[in-house]
């Protein structure tokens, strides 16, 4: 799933092989996907999308824009993957959208779980692509202390550390994937509430979030997921399912993986004692 490593990957991928480039034609779904979530009516796509040129690729938080002239963009979000290929590169035999461009490549949309893909002229009324527009970003200068510690003490309720960091959006493009690796190197149980975190703990917990986001963005994004050409990302997660089967690898004690607020968790028990 596209997390904030990733998105900020294929947007400079995107940005890089797309640029200038023009659409030349737009294909429909051969394979219709109930949780496929379409912005605008897909049998318009291709009058609205074909003789553009693209101008630029950005990412917001879980979201990739393209973005075509005459304000035209395809913004997509979290459970899309992005298939880049030339005349000689096979399209996927499955696909929720494929288009075409002048130099003969493609890039075609897959869906596995759900995920939207949203094309329009203007503007795009979504909630969550309004919160990746307008927060400020886990990378920005201006998060820092003061305003994590913020997002910790406006909550009225005594949730998870997880629930803050990886629902609702509170911060654009964390989601359950990163909020692992950023736990374990803070030694914080997810299942641990955010009132009884000291003020050493979300010092860690901040320091870890913006330490770990840098390193999965210069990794490329994580090696669980794959970039605009199919390549596994260069940052080795620390706890995903890749390796929660091996030991931890500060104590080498078992790690735990178990179902938690509608996705797995991965931790250690020893390293990140539940308080």
């Amino acid at each position: 799933m596209i997390e904030l490593p990733e998105a900020i990957t294929l947007g400079r991928q995107l940005n890089e092989a797309l640029t200038g480039k023009m659409i030349t034609d737009v294909f429909n779904s051969n394979s219709p996907h109930k949780f496929t979530f379409f912005t605008g009516d897909p049998l318009k796509y291709k009058q609205l999308l074909v003789g553009k040129k693209i101008m630029s690729a950005k990412a917001y938080g879980i979201f990739v824009d393209i973005i075509l002239e005459d304000h035209i963009r395809i913004s997509l979000s979290d459970g899309i993957n992005f298939h880049y290929g030339n005349a000689s590169s096979q399209i996927p035999s499955k696909y929720q959208l494929l288009l075409t461009f002048d130099n003969e490549c493609f890039l075609a949309f897959t869906v596995a779980m759900y995920g939207g893909i949203a094309i329009y002229q203007g503007m795009f009324d979504n909630k969550y692509y309004n919160k990746s527009m307008d927060s400020i970003s886990p990378l920005s200068e201006r998060f820092d202390k003061t305003y994590f510690e913020n997002l910790i003490n406006k909550e009225t309720k005594d949730i998870s550390v997880k629930a803050l960091l990886a629902t609702e959006q509170r911060i654009p493009g964390v989601g359950n994937g990163v909020l692992q690796d950023i736990l374990f190197k803070a030694s914080i149980h997810p299942k641990r509430k955010i009132l009884s975190l000291s003020n050493k703990e979300k010092e860690n917990l901040f320091i870890s979030l913006k330490t770990t986001l840098q390193g999965m963005i210069e990794g490329g994004g994580r090696n669980t997921e794959k970039d605009l050409y199919g390549n596994k990302g260069g940052y080795m997660t620390l706890m995903s399912k890749n390796t929660y089967k091996n030991p931890c690898m500060k104590c080498g004690g078992a790690i735990t993986k178990e179902n938690y607020k509608g996705g797995s968790v991965y931790y250690c028990p020893s390293c990140q004692p539940l308080k």
